[in-house]
């Protein structure tokens, strides 16, 4: 007894230690994680802002977020949608994450490849997406299928692609979930409605969320009420004004917006990342911010766009302009060290796959680094990397543009320091070559491990249980481009159009229904849809997939033409296109509705 009294007080003081570690880890643990707003602008480039020095637009709320964000003003993505929203989804390339491009068989995310939403779903967040997904339409790629619980999204590349041929911008046509719905109104009022409506229920019911606002706008087609374009006829052309007044509208909805974060207590504790997914278009026609080239190109008009960090309770370092090259894959890392998530994407990858596209050695990585030293203020540099940028529906080597400091070394052959030569128009391959060499050595090692899955392409599902009915459109096809309407219109694409990469997910009987217009419009198969349309004189349809080859005659009037086959489980190619009486090939079956009977 004696001996027990002894010990008693380091006995106390050691069960006193081990109560307040416990104390603190539930403490930890039950402290308010901070919220995830990410709001993307679809074409919005670089000058198309008056805080950049625009001499005609007005963004004055926009202009407010600029100037109480720590602002990335060497920031890169891809120079079109699809790859920057899969960069931002993964943390990783685009010809890594196998979304290298808008069309052509990669415009989807490669399979176990841990998502944004997924990560912080696994970490016990809500997780939305409210407008332009851009990633597949279609099971396994849909956002219900990449972790986001609540998905209120668009298809393809957004109002008049294959897949939206008829929808609009004012009461159009959206899903919700995995069902098709409608909306009222204008459809970049809806999107905030819809991403504040849901932000509110979070928040009654305090719920960490992660909310995705991917804008359609300010994408073409350029339509918007006229009281946001009028302020700007007679001051740039028509489309110009157009283009300006759905980026007043965007910045009428940001207003709203952060009224609403602030009604429900929630704008403190919420990081708002606000950005842009490339280059301009329209607005090239007044200002450019003094950059060369525009969206699709490689300098830094393309690519460089405005990426800003609000998050007032963050301890953040006070507002201002960061000027050290970073990347959209960076956000994704960052994120995570922000939330403390770290362990759970750890958990989510050996869950999803052992063997990820990584560039790392037995363990995933990003190719993004985080930026949280940097936005508290902890550093005020980056340590020394290169960055590369590069897209395509089909993609080449030196096809790219590599970042490294002031340097640009774009398609392998043009060497530029944006520093002293923010237009890139002094060419200086020839004067520093040791740069030069550097960049290049970098750019081949890049290379080396990209380009073994480069043509390793990613499939659509055909009879999964999650999905039994998939609606196949041209936007998908291998190795072509027929994404628009108007390539539709106009029957391009090629005499057979191109192959859709599938995988059959159950062996059965299967009905694949053929059609040249879009199901909603109920047109004959050799029907104009209008004066610009061109009409075929469509008779006969052909299909093959998995070893078998069919065709069928059609009738006048006809439209579509429907055929029946027992398939094997597997991976394998779809191909269907019309022929005329002659057995002459004419297009591709632009749309083909494939159901598991």
């Amino acid at each position: 007894m004696a001996k027990l009294l002894e010990c008693a007080p380091e006995c106390m003081r050691r069960l006193a230690l081990l109560a307040f570690v416990v104390l603190t880890a539930t403490a930890l643990s039950a402290a308010p994680r901070p919220n995830i707003l990410i709001l993307l602008v679809d074409d919005q480039g670089y000058g198309d802002f008056s805080c950049h020095g625009n001499p005609i637009i007005k963004t004055p709320n926009l202009d407010r977020l600029h100037d109480e964000s720590v602002r990335f003003t060497d920031f890169h993505v891809a120079p079109m949608c699809t790859p920057t929203r899969g960069q931002l989804m993964t943390g990783l390339d685009a010809l890594r994450n196998g979304a290298t491009s808008v069309t052509a068989g990669r415009s989807f995310l490669r399979p176990g490849i841990p998502t944004m939403p997924e990560i912080f779903r696994k970490a016990g967040y809500r997780t939305g997406i409210f407008g332009k997904w851009h990633l597949g339409d279609n099971y396994p790629h849909r956002p219900i299928d990449k972790g986001f619980e609540d998905a209120v999204w668009l298809k393809g590349w957004g109002l008049t692609s294959a897949p939206e041929f008829t929808n609009t911008h004012f009461d159009g046509r959206c899903c919700r979930g995995a069902a098709e719905s409608r909306f009222k109104g204008y459809i970049t009022d809806f999107c905030f409605d819809e991403a504040m409506k849901w932000m509110r229920e979070r928040a009654a019911k305090r719920e960490p969320f992660f909310c995705y606002l991917p804008l359609n706008a300010a994408h073409a087609p350029l339509v918007v009420a006229d009281k946001y374009s009028a302020p700007y006829a007679g001051k740039v052309g028509p489309k110009v004004a157009s283009f300006f007044g759905m980026i007043a509208n965007i910045d009428e909805n940001l207003a709203r917006l952060e009224a609403s974060l602030r009604e429900t207590g929630l704008r403190d504790d919420t990081i708002l990342i606000f950005m842009t997914d490339n280059g301009g278009t329209a607005g090239l026609k007044t200002f450019n911010a003094g950059l060369r080239g525009q969206k699709t190109e490689y300098y830094e008009g393309g690519h460089r766009v405005p990426c800003w960090v609000c998050w007032p309770a963050g301890k953040l370092r006070r507002p201002a302009d960061l000027d050290m090259p970073t990347q959209n894959q960076d956000l994704l890392p960052t994120l995570v060290d922000f939330c403390a998530v770290g362990a759970d994407v750890r958990r989510l990858t050996i869950e999803k796959s052992p063997k990820l596209p990584s560039p790392g050695h037995g363990h995933y990585d990003f190719d993004g680094a985080s930026l949280e030293p940097l936005l508290r203020g902890k550093d005020d540099s980056l340590p020394d990397r290169m960055l590369v940028v590069q897209y395509g529906q089909i993609p080449k080597k030196w096809d790219s543009c590599v970042i490294w400091n002031q340097w640009r070394l774009v398609k392998g052959e043009e060497l530029y320091d944006v520093h002293a030569d923010r237009a890139q128009q002094h060419d200086l391959v020839t004067q520093h070559k040791d740069v030069v060499e550097k960049m290049r050595a970098h750019y081949e090692k890049w290379w080396a491990g990209i380009e073994p899955r480069l043509n390793d392409f990613v499939t659509i599902s055909l009879g999964a249980g999650q999905a039994n009915q998939v609606q196949l459109t041209s936007s998908d096809w291998q190795g072509v481009y027929a994404d628009n309407s108007g390539h539709i219109e106009r029957a391009e694409g090629g005499p057979r159009g191109g192959p859709w990469n599938v995988s059959v997910d159950r062996a059965g009987d299967y009905e694949f229904s053929l059609r040249r217009w879009p199901p909603e419009l109920d047109l004959p198969l050799t029907a104009a849809f209008s004066t610009n349309s061109k009409a075929l004189p469509i008779a006969a349809a052909r299909l093959t997939i998995a070893g078998q080859d069919r065709s069928l005659k059609t009738a006048p009037g006809d439209k579509g033409v429907v055929f029946r086959l027992s398939l094997p489980a597997g991976k394998t190619q779809l191909r269907a296109w019309f022929q005329d009486a002659d057995g002459h090939d004419l297009s591709g079956a632009y749309y083909a509705r494939v159901t598991r009977k």
